[in-house]
């Protein structure tokens, strides 16, 4: 068995020689050896510095990092009265006090408040303080304390928000801040690096890493007007308000909602508005204390490939038009039920949402130019846009999307529309066409969207003023019949 010692040696000797090779022929012996060996490795390791490859995100965290605060709030809510229970059911009290004492003696005790806490983070925008933030972040709340990448803490007012995209505006009185850089959300693409930043549960701030998994992400039913960005990137309580920028360190959204299925912690499924609509929201409140969105007068829908080949469209692109609201910008236009718009000012409209959201981000009393398909062909037609009105008539656009179904309408009674029917259901004496009694559940129909009480005014696009016109229309379908339903007094197209 050869000695351990014994082969250590010849071998730290080799290493020695090799390294000495390696330095240019570095002498072995002596202390003038060493300085020369320190000196060859000082420069070998500066030449390797030199050559270092950066692969992270360091620098882009480095210029983030300082325009990103976290947010706290309070705001106190004052507990439910209570009262003193009742006093002791005793003739002697009876006596004294009389048959209502309980009701006299029933004295409200002070109602305690309560101060809830909530925290959040948020984007520097511009250098003299003024701060986007989500409005869940802050609604409501008494007093609301920013602070800074730099631990200074200052007191927030809030300028506005908009609760319709879920946006606040903040301002603390503060100069020559870091500001975020705004990138272009549109061009945005999916399988971009996305990073978030914010404070999530409050400790301190975070930078996570991922992708971007989707965009104009809508009908998710947490925001009015709803466009947002998916990413992968960990999104978790406290990021609300934060930034979601790319590879270059430029603000694409503010983190605003995760997919979470009954768990407070990230599942891979976060959502960002939209860099493009918080500063039109941003600018907007700051220029005019809100918002005010155009308004167009119409229902869209979205048009499925069922719906796109009763119409002769060959692709199921654009919106539908269900309805033309009385007096509206779209009425005036000329702009009719059926048609589809293909685009608004040259951009492509992908569907009923992405409509809504090119409109909502216009400014009233505006010019639009929209390419419509009617009737097997297209045109051009000129829109004067309006403010938008008030609530109730503005419920009346909303996206009224619906999936095709099966081709028949089994498991749907019909009967004809009287007067008192009609009055019945809200809708006008004049309205023609049959109501809807009774849709099976597990019906077709049921499926595509049909219920009990819609009236269907039109079959295949041929008017329908009876239970009779209503039969035959059904007979001579040969493919899924198209229903124009009216709803509520506001019309919509069913394929079935």
């Amino acid at each position: 068995m050869r000695n351990p010692k014994f082969w250590k040696g010849p071998k730290a000797v080799l290493c020695s020689l090799a390294l000495a090779s390696a330095l240019g022929g570095v002498g072995l012996a002596g202390a003038e050896h060493i300085e020369h060996l320190h000196d060859a490795l000082a420069l070998k390791m500066a030449s390797a510095d030199e050559g270092y490859s950066q692969t992270g995100f360091a620098p882009v965290v480095k210029k983030v990092l300082p325009t990103v605060v976290n947010i706290s709030s309070s705001k106190v809510s004052k507990v439910p009265t209570e009262f003193f229970g009742q006093l002791p059911d005793d003739p002697m009290f009876r006596q004294f006090f009389g048959d209502d004492s309980n009701r006299r003696f029933r004295t409200p005790r002070q109602a305690p408040e309560r101060r809830e806490q909530g925290l959040g983070s948020g984007v520097v925008m511009t250098q003299d303080g003024y701060i986007l933030t989500n409005n869940h972040v802050v609604d409501g709340a008494s007093t609301v304390t920013v602070t800074l990448a730099d631990k200074r803490e200052f007191k927030a007012k809030v300028i506005g928000t908009d609760p319709k995209t879920d946006i606040a505006i903040l301002k603390i009185d503060a100069a020559n801040l870091p500001s975020i850089t705004i990138a272009d959300s549109s061009k945005v693409q999916v399988g971009d690096y996305a990073l978030a930043v914010g404070d999530p549960f409050g400790v301190g701030q975070t930078v996570t890493m991922g992708i971007v998994s989707a965009t104009g992400r809508s009908h998710l039913g947490i925001e009015d007007y709803e466009d947002f960005i998916q990413t992968d990137a960990p999104i978790n309580p406290g990021n609300s308000g934060g930034a979601l920028v790319n590879d270059r360190g430029e603000l694409i959204g503010i983190n605003t909602a995760i997919i979470a299925h009954g768990s407070e912690g990230n599942q891979g499924i976060g959502f960002a508005i939209p860099a493009n609509m918080a500063r039109n929201v941003m600018e907007q409140i700051v220029e005019h204390g809100k918002v005010t969105r155009a308004y167009l007068g119409i229902v869209p829908q979205d048009v499925t490939p069922d719906i796109a080949r009763q119409f002769g469209e060959k692709d199921a692109r654009g919106a539908l038009v269900a309805d033309v609201s009385a007096g509206s910008p779209a009425q005036k236009s000329g702009l009719e039920r059926g048609d589809i718009i293909l685009d608004v000012n040259g951009k492509p409209v992908a569907d009923s949402n992405a409509l809504r959201m090119t409109i909502s981000m216009m400014a009233p009393d505006t010019d639009a130019k929209l390419k419509v398909f009617r009737n097997g062909s297209e045109r051009e037609i000129a829109v004067r846009l309006s403010a938008m009105p008030t609530e109730k008539a503005a419920a009346n656009s909303e996206d009224k999307s619906n999936g095709s179904a099966g081709s028949s309408l089994s498991g749907v009674s019909v009967e004809n529309l009287d007067a008192q029917s009609a009055s019945d259901l809200g809708l006008s004496p004049t309205t023609k066409g049959v109501v809807v009694t009774n849709v099976d559940p597990a019906s077709e129909a049921a499926e595509a969207g049909l219920r009990r009480g819609d009236v269907i005014q039109e079959v295949n696009r041929q008017p329908v003023r009876n239970t009779s016109d209503f039969e035959r229309a059904m007979r001579s379908s040969k493919d899924k019949p198209l229903l124009l339903v009216d709803r509520n007094g506001s019309t919509m197209y069913l394929a079935v």
